[in-house]
């Protein structure tokens, strides 16, 4: 087997206080934060609708899920991630938004590059991991697919 196959793309995307760790194949796309629609008396964790390809998607604020603030992108940096969903709802909900707090960058990671810490993840979080020296979230793309279901009866 060659190192070349232990090799995983990643996607490293900046929150306000953390970045997320995720898979290439997790992000069907990185969109500018051009506001999204807002929902009346819609949860904290919700910022609005994104008219995506036809669709609309929830948009979540992952700091606010995950039991912090929800925080709107400062001028330009901002952008939203439409992330492939996995679950049980994939059916009815093919992709969620998710909000960023700047512009995502690639990494390729080997499995030796991520190694988990004993940090207690919050209800957003699947795990918290080291990435060369960084601190890394792994998010809980089930939780938060389960949030966005739940944002369709708002």
């Amino acid at each position: 087997m060659n190192n070349e196959s232990q090799i995983l793309p990643c996607v490293m995307i900046p929150m306000t206080d953390r970045q997320l760790l995720l898979p290439n194949v997790s992000i069907a796309e990185v969109v500018d934060f051009a506001g999204a629609e807002p929902v009346d008396n819609a949860p904290g964790w919700l910022l609005g609708q994104l008219n995506w390809r036809g669709l609309q998607l929830p948009v979540i604020s992952y700091d606010a899920a995950n039991g912090g603030t929800a925080v709107t992108p400062d001028g330009n940096r901002g952008r939203i991630a439409v992330i492939n969903t996995i679950g049980k709802h994939h059916d009815q909900l093919p992709f969620l938004a998710m909000v960023t707090q700047g512009i995502p960058s690639q990494a390729r990671l080997a499995e030796d590059q991520v190694r988990p810490l004993e940090e207690e993840p919050g209800p957003a979080d699947l795990m918290v991991v080291d990435v060369d020296g960084h601190t890394a979230y792994i998010p809980n793309l089930e939780f938060l697919e389960s949030l966005a279901i739940g944002a369709a009866n708002v």
